[in-house]
């Protein structure tokens, strides 16, 4: 259901902990089987089963066996997240949601409509996660041209008639600001059945805890070290939120996570100086970074304030009204144990692709280089770095010429995208003008 009826974000009652025994039993699981024992820790309501074959056919189709592997590169270790369908790490998780949508809605006789806004790769992951499904149609808003020509075109190419593609004039911010709006709305919530596909659904952040384990058990597995540390691009504080999750199911094991951000640094200060304060969005090479309020953050603070929901409420509540918060410098120690941070700005990035692929022949997208910058910067001797591949970097070819002087080569599932017919309305980002276009083509 994406925000639950009272405007929140939901969380499990209780995290589960992985004993070093179940860790070490992990440690040569297939992906699929791991997704499995990681999931069923939280998931109680759909029969081991049906939850096996639901995973296995979710990861079937990505294009390496691994679905996840881990390379090794200039010492440090890349966990490439980008070989499902749309090439971006949004498939771990959408590929999965959208298999178990169908699943219950049939089981149910149901039907969804499913809403969300994307800053790219978001959108044609969830497309690609419930096209053609029976009973569910998905409306997913995009900011008009703010978003890269093939990010656009592998959502606008699908053409199933459940896919519906919004342009809206404005930002990412505006079209999460109009989600949240429609969601907040209960009796149209309900009268149209919404659901949710974006990260403030809790099993997308489920599914992408799974990877945090799979790295950690490979790169272990290599070095023999028990603690090891992440570095993650992010925006919306979906992807790093679940590595937080993994490392308090583990307990001990993660070392470090990095929180990788562009210039739009709004977490970063948060992390680094304690000033969580909305500025203006500053459009850069990595768009899906592009974010000025990070949707899953009220999550953190959730454990942040010991699991103390009213004051959650409360801080939510003063943010939505003055675009900051603050925190104490006890507070902000706390922080500061969680996590460490760097902000990597568009000249750094581009000198960052140019500089790895010099001394490695791998070109990292924009994304995943401001992760590698930030890791770079950041480690520890003797501390392995994983730093997440968040895209395949033909999916940002303008970026990656700009640092190389030529594109990366298209992959198969890229090539011949502009030829296609292509599909999408533009609208105004207007909370009431999107209301009636998903009234007027919602399934019922």
């Amino acid at each position: 259901m994406g925000l639950a009826t009272d405007g929140g974000l939901l969380l499990p009652e209780s995290i589960p902990m992985v004993s070093a025994g179940e860790l070490r039993s992990w440690a040569r699981l297939s992906y699929p089987e791991l997704a499995f024992k990681v999931m069923s820790l939280f998931i109680t309501d759909i029969k081991a089963e049906d939850l096996k074959r639901l995973v296995k056919r979710s990861y079937a189709a990505f294009d390496h066996p691994e679905i996840t592997p881990v390379v090794k590169k200039d010492g440090i270790y890349v966990l490439e997240l980008f070989h499902g369908p749309t090439l971006a790490f949004k498939d771990v998780a959408l590929q999965f949601l959208g298999n178990v949508f169908e699943y219950l809605l049939l089981e149910g006789d149901r039907k969804m409509n499913i809403l969300g806004a994307t800053s790219g790769d978001t959108g044609s992951a969830a497309i690609y996660g419930v096209r053609g499904k029976k009973n569910i149609n998905i409306f997913i808003l995009h900011p008009y041209k703010r978003v890269s020509p093939i990010q656009e075109l592998q959502m606008t190419t699908v053409t199933d008639a459940n896919v519906f593609n919004v342009a809206i004039k404005g930002t990412f911010d505006d079209g999460q600001a109009i989600v949240k709006a429609i969601f907040n709305d209960l009796p149209f919530k309900e009268t149209h059945a919404l659901g949710a596909i974006n990260s403030i659904n809790w099993a997308r952040v489920l599914a992408q805890i799974v990877y945090y384990f799979y790295a950690y058990c490979r790169v272990r597995e290599e070095t023999d070290r028990k603690e090891i540390s992440f570095a993650v691009p992010t925006g919306n504080f979906g992807d790093i939120f679940a590595g937080y999750i993994a490392r308090r199911m583990m307990g001990k094991g993660f070392h470090r996570l990095v929180l990788a951000t562009n210039e739009n640094n709004i977490l970063t200060r948060f992390i680094n100086a304690g000033d969580y304060s909305i500025g203006k969005v500053v459009p850069t090479v990595s768009p899906s970074m592009d974010i000025q309020v990070a949707s899953n953050f009220e999550r953190y603070l959730y454990y942040f304030y010991n699991e103390d929901a009213e004051r959650v409420r409360e801080a939510m509540k003063a943010f939505s009204k003055s675009g900051h918060l603050k925190f104490t410098e006890e507070e902000h120690e706390v922080v500061r144990r969680d996590f460490v941070s760097r902000s990597v700005d568009q000249p750094t990035t581009l000198k960052t692709i140019r500089s790895f692929y010099e001394e490695t022949g791998y070109i990292l997208d924009p994304h995943t280089a401001v992760g590698v910058r930030a890791g770079l910067d950041l480690r520890e001797p003797d501390v392995p770095m994983v730093c997440l591949a968040t895209a395949h970097p033909a999916k940002f070819g303008e970026a990656v010429f700009q640092a190389l002087g030529r594109e990366p080569e298209l992959p198969p599932r890229l090539q011949g995208l502009g030829e296609r017919e292509a599909r999408c309305e533009v609208l105004e980002a207007d909370t009431d003008i999107i209301k009636d276009y998903l009234h007027k083509n919602a399934v019922c």
